[in-house]
């Protein structure tokens, strides 16, 4: 019963993947990736800034 034991195990260190060697294809792949990501991001970025959509606020109903 040493003290050491309580509390949480650390995970044991994953060996270090090799680097992986990429041709023509994947490296556009990956390119094209980043750039759609990119567009994709400054569009959030864009519909952010206006706000939401239609203007009118809320919708409220005929009953009183």
């Amino acid at each position: 019963m040493s003290s050491k034991q309580g509390g949480k195990a650390k995970p044991l260190k994953q060996p270090k993947a090799d680097k992986k060697e990429y041709d023509e294809n994947d490296l556009a792949n990956l390119q094209k990736k980043k750039e759609e990501e990119k567009a994709l991001k400054d569009l959030r970025a864009k519909a952010q800034q206006k706000g939401s959509f239609g203007g009118s606020g809320l919708k409220k109903s005929g009953k009183k």
